[in-house]
């Protein structure tokens, strides 16, 4: 899906030109720099396309879905990604430290968010490699993608261990999400396509006393009319256990769905869709991103498309007395005079005051994408301002396709896909 999203993105920049005036949004005063570099000839890898995490010392953890210093023929002659820490240096700078390369059969690009779990180790997914076969376009055999553990191990050295292999056919195929947990220790995860119905499935990892994971499909999308198919991202729970999560596809009106899995008897979990997007200017189409609860209960996300310019929305889904009924907050508009984000895919995050914030993987002043703010007003109404414009300076990344994240003094945090000075993307800071 990754590369079907490179794709809209290019067609939208050559449109842009074509679309009417509208009326000029006022970015926020904030200071945006590019943290590190990546480069494909440098140890950290290129094109880190998820967001960041980071622990209590405040070091940032994330992937890279291509290069790395270590080839992994006959998958990617430039390497299959990397696991890198960047931690903050006593003086200022970062330091950018590769913990893991991936060599293609023990996984490859990976393209989801990594977990933290309380004792320090990594968690995460790869869309391609390990021991299952998939085919590729050129008809290629490759592995169907991986979930997989990085543990320290001392001295600065990480051990890598997978936990499952994505087989396909009985199983799910290309996670493009990372994974989380619940209150037991298991591990819960989306994958974009396999499955009886090749749409993609929930499932659940349990770790077993004697060592080894076992996996179970908790649903497979498309086994129903007006199910939804191929979710992109990341699951969430609420504080009974209920999972929640959006699919790119499917529904009733084929673009896509917001859905809930209920845990019932005898380990056995029932899906249910919540919302189904609508293919009308009112209503957005198409969400890459997870969903986010604010503390009434309500669920937040973005759509890559639709919205009453194409170029995405942000939205509510709300509860009421069991319905669950869909607002948007946001279209995004951009224009060659409203510079204004456009295809959002990533998940939005919260601050304090309940604020909203996220990014669009194009738009801004120089369409290389934004940073931006939702701020509710007292009547119920948002509105929107651009904190940062991508490639509105040297130096700069574009395409940020990830979540943002917060440190301890409120500075905003993410990835961006291509820019920076080796054009392979950047890990940045937006201070407001």
């Amino acid at each position: 899906m990754r590369t079907n999203t490179l794709s809209v993105l290019a067609v939208a920049a050559l449109a842009v030109l074509a679309v009417g005036t509208l009326a000029t949004s006022t970015p926020a005063p904030a200071q945006e720099r590019t943290v590190h570099s990546f480069s494909s000839s440098l140890p950290g890898g290129s094109g880190p396309d998820a967001g960041l995490i980071a622990d209590a010392a405040g070091n940032f953890y994330g992937v890279t879905q291509s290069d790395g210093p270590e080839t992994c023929e006959p998958f990617d002659p430039t390497g299959c990604g990397t696991v890198f820490e960047l931690s903050p240096k006593a003086g200022g700078g970062w330091t950018v430290t590769v913990l893991y390369n991936f060599h293609g059969e023990d996984g490859w690009s990976p393209i989801g968010g990594l977990t933290l779990d309380s004792t320090g180790n990594l968690y995460g997914t790869t869309s391609l490699g390990g021991t299952g076969k998939c085919w590729s376009g050129n008809h290629t055999v490759v592995g169907c993608g991986t979930v997989f553990e990085l543990s320290p191990a001392g001295g600065g050295k990480w051990t890598h261990q997978i936990l499952h292999s994505f087989q396909a056919t009985g199983d799910g195929a290309s996670p493009e999400a990372g994974v989380i947990f619940d209150s037991s220790g298991n591990l819960y995860g989306t994958t974009a396509s396999g499955g009886a119905y090749y749409s993609g499935t929930v499932f659940q990892l349990t770790p077993s006393d004697g060592g080894g994971w076992t996996e179970t499909l908790l649903h497979q999308f498309g086994s129903i009319v007006g199910d939804g198919g191929v979710p992109l991202s990341s699951l969430i729970f609420d504080s009974t256990g209920n999972l929640y999560g959006a699919t790119y596809d499917g529904g009733t009106y084929g673009q896509g769905t917001v859905f809930e899995m209920s845990p019932g008897s005898g380990g056995n979990w029932a899906e249910t869709v919540l919302y189904s997007f609508q293919y009308v200017s009112s209503d957005g189409q198409n969400p890459q991103g997870g969903l986010v609860f604010d503390a009434s209960g309500n669920l937040y996300g973005t759509t890559f498309l639709g919205g009453n310019r194409g170029y995405g929305t942000v939205f509510q889904v709300t509860n009421a007395g069991g319905v669950w009924t869909e607002r948007l907050l946001h279209s995004f508009e951009y224009s060659d005079t409203n510079h204004d984000g456009a295809f959002p895919c990533a998940t939005l995050i919260f601050d304090g005051d309940g604020n909203l914030y996220g990014t669009t993987a194009s738009g801004g002043s120089a369409n290389g994408g934004s940073v931006f703010e939702m701020m509710p007003g007292e009547s119920g109404d948002w509105r929107e301002r651009v904190l940062h414009s991508f490639g509105s300076q040297t130096g700069d990344g574009w395409q940020p396709h990830g979540n943002l994240i917060f440190d301890n003094a409120g500075n905003l945090y993410g990835t961006t896909v291509f820019g920076g000075d080796y054009s392979s993307g950047t890990v940045f800071e937006v201070k407001q």
